[in-house]
């Protein structure tokens, strides 16, 4: 089996084919700034050239690393700047023996020569600090989008874990305010000995059955919430058979959308509890849910008591659903009350039509 040998960290790092690359374009670009009084072959001047800055890019990735602590007052990109200065004498040195090799007169004795050392040796004064300060500024800048990146990261998951935190206690508040109210009203059928209190006692706990598992779900289908909230209105019309009536009608497209669990069923609930009972008439509930350009309208109606003088602020079970909705739909979602003549409630909730598992 063939095993990949890798290079070291620190040579990978120092050369990485992006700094190579500026090192390559900075020997060229100055190459053709000296080619018109070059004398000697240019191929030459390019090779030393990039020869230097390879040499210098080796320093200045060293000191990226190493010393790993420096001492208080001293600043490690001042250590790099001087250090890529420093060697340029000493590298060109090195890199005029090794392209010189065979001639017959050693480069220190060529008056020519010495006067191309000099020069690229200046050349190599002048414009690596300035590369290396650019080479600084870029490592600075992309340490600070990384850094700004992984809080953004980590802030957005703390953001979603407060989020699911808050809708599990939502939800703890939507389970014992249903389940409360309506063991009230079977209560209230079984203290006035009513024969259908064993009858409407079999359709409620049938009824639980299926839907106490969906309340701690963290989302539902339309089709799923249409199911419950059929299911409890035939249970309230158990128990008051002269005094409620009721129609469900939903659009086929709105049936696979997604919503928090018990949505529906909170505004039908509000509306037999708030508008139906309370009224010795009694009264109708029409729930209708709609798609149309990509929002879901979902609307319960009643034709009960109507809204109460303080102006229908709501009550618990509408409170706790709007915000619900406001942390499942990120604030794109809207619960709305309006009155009804000559009587009555319209309740609906309008949010983004997503499909289940979206």
């Amino acid at each position: 089996m063939a095993t990949t040998v890798l290079p070291p960290p620190l040579v990978g790092r120092v050369y990485s084919w992006r700094r190579v690359r500026v090192v390559l374009f900075a020997a060229f670009a100055v190459s053709l700034l000296l080619a018109a009084g070059w004398t000697g072959s240019w191929l030459t001047l390019l090779l030393r050239l990039a020869l230097l800055g390879l040499a210098q890019l080796g320093v200045f990735g060293l000191l990226e690393r190493w010393p790993r602590r420096l001492p208080g007052w001293a600043a490690r990109w001042v250590l790099q700047v001087v250090a890529v200065a420093a060697v340029v004498p000493f590298a060109m040195a090195i890199i005029y023996s090794l392209t010189t090799l065979g001639d017959a007169v050693h480069w220190t004795h060529d008056k020519e020569r010495l006067s191309g050392f000099g020069l690229l040796c200046g050349m190599g004064l002048l414009f690596s600090p300035w590369i290396a300060m650019s080479a600084l500024y870029r490592h600075v800048s992309g340490q600070a989008q990384r850094q700004a990146l992984a809080f953004d990261l980590v802030r957005s998951q703390y953001e979603r874990n407060a989020t699911q935190t808050r809708l599990r206690l939502l939800h703890a508040q939507v389970e014992p305010h249903f389940l409360f109210n309506t063991l009230a009203n079977v209560r209230e059928l079984v203290d006035s000995g009513s024969p259908q209190a064993s009858t409407v006692l079999d359709s409620l706990i049938a009824y639980l059955r299926a839907a106490v598992p969906r309340l701690h779900e963290h989302e539902a289908t339309l089709d799923q919430e249409l199911q419950l909230v059929r299911a409890y209105l035939e249970l309230m019309h158990l128990r008051m058979p002269d005094r409620l009536q009721y129609a469900i009608e939903a659009d086929d497209a709105a049936r696979e959308l997604r919503c928090p669990p018990t949505t529906l069923l909170t505004l039908v609930e509000n509306a037999v509890r708030h508008g139906i009972d309370p009224g010795e008439e009694g009264g109708r509930i029409d729930v209708r849910v709609t798609v149309a350009d990509g929002r879901c309208l979902a609307q319960v109606r009643d034709t009960g008591v109507g809204l109460r003088a303080e102006g229908g602020s709501l009550g618990t079970g509408l409170a706790t659903l709007r915000e619900r909705l406001q942390l499942v739909f990120a604030g794109d979602a809207d619960l709305r009350l309006a009155s009804i003549e000559p009587h009555g409630v319209c309740a609906e909730v309008e949010f983004p039509a997503q499909r289940g598992g979206a």
